[in-house]
């Protein structure tokens, strides 16, 4: 990256930023067995095995390429969480995740204790790979079991069955010592017995993390040309009080809308997501948020996995970037801070905007009049009820049209 690259992000400017959040580390691996008929992500379906393999190394250069390129815009900034994500990661063979995870050590200070995730499917060979994805450096896997019923997990295309997920569960639990677990509800025919058996099958293998999400039919997708019945809004209701009911009772905690965890075993990486930190995002498609003294710059990556890798290995693998906007930014810090069930304070804020409690308007007492915001003392919270409404609570935030 050229030196006037750089200094075109440190000039002057109106924000002022009193100190960089933390910065994680994002990188998009985006092949997969089969594409899920609800998936919007950048996933593509893999080349046969035969290719597969120089594809991986090939793919691997250019990230780290990337990086190379990338470092000047983090220099000296020490990493607090790296999150191997997709499409299906764990379809990479160990020898390539280590090669990846040693090229991130050899370039970017991590921090002691770094939490390196990995997102993984519960398929027969990838579970074998767990303890060897251990050994290369992840501490931390996030399975997409996404249902223990055989009759869902096909509704919604996955390629793995009730068995597999089963045994994958049982292999992180052996092989690592905390783990994410994944599941969906208001699912193509489920009713409220089917989940209840589902959280309960979860549960049982007391994972120290649980991340629940309404199944929700995005643009773009298998399921937006040809929608599946799914269940009615009451009984999505109902899904959810029985999730909320239940976690509790197993001593799971709701840190964020959707996401439960035992004491100490928080998500390090998607947490600073929702504080509203800066990530680095390397990867096909992958996007990036940047703050410097005086604004905070968003990146995407070059989508489709070939162009991403030749431009990439040219040192050219950014497709966009872009000044966030001073009226956008509240909005922006909105939309994940009020995901989090302990909220923020007006001095965070301001440090990670940049700008002063009066850009807020008035949509702070809005949110309070509306019963979807409380305050205690210097602290923001979310309530029940705007957990149940978020949509509406981050919309106060948008700037006036």
């Amino acid at each position: 990256m050229a030196v006037n690259e750089v200094a075109h992000y440190l000039r002057p400017g109106t924000l002022q930023l009193p100190e960089l959040p933390p910065l994680s580390l994002y990188v998009h691996l985006p092949w997969c067995l089969k594409k899920c008929p609800y998936c919007d992500f950048n996933s593509h379906e893999r080349r046969p095995e035969a290719d597969a393999l120089a594809q991986q190394a090939r793919y691997v250069d250019a990230l780290m390429a990337d990086l190379e390129a990338s470092l000047p815009l983090v220099w000296g900034r020490q990493v607090h969480s790296v999150f191997i994500g997709g499409g299906t990661p764990s379809l990479f063979e160990p020898q390539q995740i280590d090669r990846l995870i040693a090229g991130v050590r050899a370039r970017l200070p991590l921090a002691p204790a770094c939490e390196v995730t990995l997102e993984a499917n519960p398929g027969t060979f990838e579970r074998e790979r767990f303890a060897a994805f251990r050994a290369a450096g992840v501490t931390r896997l996030s399975i997409g079991v996404q249902s223990f019923d055989d009759r869902h997990l096909k509704a919604i295309g996955r390629v793995h069955d009730a068995a597999q997920a089963r045994a994958a569960v049982e292999e992180a639990a052996r092989a690592f010592d905390t783990f994410n677990l994944d599941l969906m509800y208001a699912l193509p025919g489920q009713t409220l017995p089917d989940l209840v058996r589902d959280l309960q099958t979860a549960l049982a293998f007391r994972p120290p993390h649980l991340s629940l999400y309404h199944l929700t039919v995005e643009p773009n997708t298998v399921f937006a040309k040809f929608p599946p019945r799914l269940p009615d809004e009451d009984s999505a209701w109902d899904m959810l009080d029985h999730i909320t009911l239940a976690t509790a009772q197993a001593g799971l905690e709701r840190y964020e809308v959707s996401a439960y965890a035992r004491a100490g075993h928080r998500c390090v990486h998607n947490l600073n997501y929702w504080q509203f930190g800066d990530y680095l995002g390397l990867g096909a498609g992958a996007h990036g948020k940047l703050s410097f003294p005086h604004r905070i710059v968003r990146q995407v990556r070059h989508r489709q996995p070939d162009l991403y890798m030749s431009k990439a290995l040219e040192g050219d693998a950014v497709a966009q970037a872009h000044e966030v906007a001073r009226r956008d930014l509240p909005f922006e810090y909105m939309l994940n801070a009020l995901r989090l069930k302990d909220g923020f304070t007006l001095q965070d804020y301001m440090e990670k905007t940049g700008l002063p409690p009066s850009s807020l308007g008035d949509a702070l007492q809005k949110a309070e009049q509306s019963g979807w915001l409380a305050q205690d003392g210097v602290v923001f919270t979310p309530t029940a009820r705007g957990f149940d409404f978020l949509s509406d609570l981050q919309q106060l935030f948008l700037p006036a049209a």
